[in-house]
């Protein structure tokens, strides 16, 4: 899930990478574009204004510097040159005649014009030019001005000069905006995709994450619902299916690990009870021969005239040579195996007959004991003689342990059929719940019980798959429960359901 986590954050930061990359990044190379196209068209305009501005100058006192040349006029020369810089900022004028030589001048301008490409043009074609070049070391824009009289001569040339700072002054103005504007652009670009891919997207994949960092063996569901935009959604949608498999998958795991568990036990059961079966049937087959002689013998000396004590002697052998043969029963019959025998067995006459069989023996001899069950078949699948042994073997102990009443209640329980035991004797203590079940562990006294009924008992539910429980009864003693598998109806049953 960690690298699953890793994954998602670097896709998370290379979106953000990509949003940049793919629309702030071009976006501003766009706009810089279109920045310097504004600030070469703003050059190009405030250049073009800059000239106009001293050509409009230079054009309102070109007429009456002509005049003044004309008249050889020098102070309305000295008054035109002197209204030229009230008129605009200017840097210097020059008033030339038609051969070059200066004839006038105010500020910084040249002394001659003869060497200057720009000023014989202009004197040559009588159209205004101008130039950018060095006056006294200083870069200027020189307009150069024809004069003309009134026969439509050039009798002169008029120079105004503006330092080339005050042009440099304006284009590095609109420079320092354009620079600012492009950083304000670019700020609120950022922004708005910054902010914009967390109110649309970032703040959905945060979601998406912390669901994601949730996911861990046992808590693969995603419990929060789908938000943001369609392909988020898909995603999430997506993820929860993942974590759906995922959980599947994970029961999947565990029950097939469960099965292999209880396999392993259930074959591991097997072979130990095969083997103690194996031992059993030898310890039998060896004892049964000569306890049969013995008995024989016994029952020939009984015969016989022999006095009393005799007689109790006799009996106690005989008693002791039964309670040999059913230990050695019920030895066999707690490591009997049959599973294959199992088939659906009706249980409400089968505990009928056992009820009322038990209540004839000398255990129940002045006990009260009830059956209570629901009409109709108590179908279970088991094999009808372990099924009627296990059951007995619990009425039986029941009606020994207790002292007047015993009752015996069948139930549903989910998918089995619970026959319960409940009796009021002394009860079983807590710490000793789980001993009852080993082979020739017993409560009673020592010579009245073998220690194998509930050993049997509990080998039968096993190999049926059902459970047993012990629990305190409300009748003040044991309350003893065998779940019994239901068995499937018969196919009769099934198709009038259908």
């Amino acid at each position: 899930m960690s690298r699953i986590l890793g994954s998602a954050g670097q896709v998370f930061h290379s979106v953000r990478l990509t949003l940049f990359l793919s629309i702030v990044v071009p976006l501003m190379l766009v706009v810089g574009a279109g920045i310097v196209l504004a600030v070469n068209a703003i050059e190009d305009n405030l250049d073009q204004r800059l000239r106009e501005d001293l050509e409009l100058v230079a054009r309102a006192a070109s007429g009456p510097l002509a005049r003044a040349m004309e008249d050889s006029n020098e102070i309305v020369l000295d008054q035109a040159l002197k209204s030229i810089f009230r008129i605009g900022r200017v840097y210097g004028a020059s008033i030339f005649d038609a051969e070059g030589t200066q004839v006038a001048s105010l500020g910084v301008a040249d002394t001659s014009v003869r060497t200057s490409r720009s000023a014989n043009e202009v004197i040559q074609s009588g159209e205004r030019g101008g130039t950018f070049r060095r006056v006294d070391g200083v870069p200027v824009f020189s307009q150069f001005t024809p004069l003309v009289s009134e026969d439509g001569r050039i009798i002169g040339l008029l120079q105004v000069t503006r330092k080339r700072s005050d042009f440099h002054r304006q284009v590095a103005s609109a420079r320092t905006w354009a620079v600012v504007l492009w950083c304000l652009v670019l700020v609120v670009v950022s922004l708005v995709v910054v902010l914009g891919h967390y109110g649309a997207v970032g703040r959905y994949v945060n979601r998406l994450l912390e669901a994601m960092g949730g996911m861990a063996p046992g808590r693969w569901q995603i419990r929060s619902g789908a938000s943001g935009p369609r392909e988020i959604r898909q995603l999430h949608e997506g993820l929860c299916h993942l974590g759906d498999r995922m959980a599947q998958a994970e029961e999947e795991i565990r029950q097939r690990v469960q099965r292999e568990q209880e396999l392993g036990e259930q074959l591991e059961y097997q072979e130990k009870v095969a083997m103690i079966g194996r031992v059993a049937g030898g310890v039998a087959h060896e004892l049964g021969a000569p306890l049969n002689v013995i008995q024989g013998r016994a029952s020939i000396l009984a015969r016989g005239e022999l006095g009393p004590e005799e007689l109790r002697q006799l009996d106690d052998i005989r008693h002791q040579v039964q309670r040999m043969t059913r230990i050695i029963e019920q030895l066999l019959d707690c490591f009997r195996h049959v599973p294959d025998a199992r088939r659906p067995v009706d249980l409400a006459p089968l505990l009928r007959e056992l009820v009322a069989q038990v209540g004839e023996e000398p255990a129940a001899s002045g006990k009260s004991i009830t059956l209570s069950m629901p009409d109709g078949p108590v179908r279970v699948e088991a094999e009808p003689t372990r099924l009627e042994l296990a059951c007995v073997n619990v009425i039986r102990n029941a009606c020994e342990a207790g002292q007047d009443r015993v009752t015996v209640t069948v139930e549903p329980s989910g998918d089995y059929w619970q026959v319960r035991v409940d009796d009021d004797g002394p009860g079983i203590p807590e710490v000793q719940r789980e001993r009852i079940f080993e082979p020739f562990f017993s409560t009673r006294p020592a010579g009245e019980g073998t220690g194998l009924g509930l050993a049997m008992v509990k080998s039968v539910i096993k190999e049926h798959r059902g459970r047993l429980t012990v629990t305190d009864s409300p009748l003040g003693g044991c309350r003893m429960g065998l779940f019994w598998p239901v068995a499937s109806p018969p196919a009769e049953e099934q198709e009038q359901t259908v």
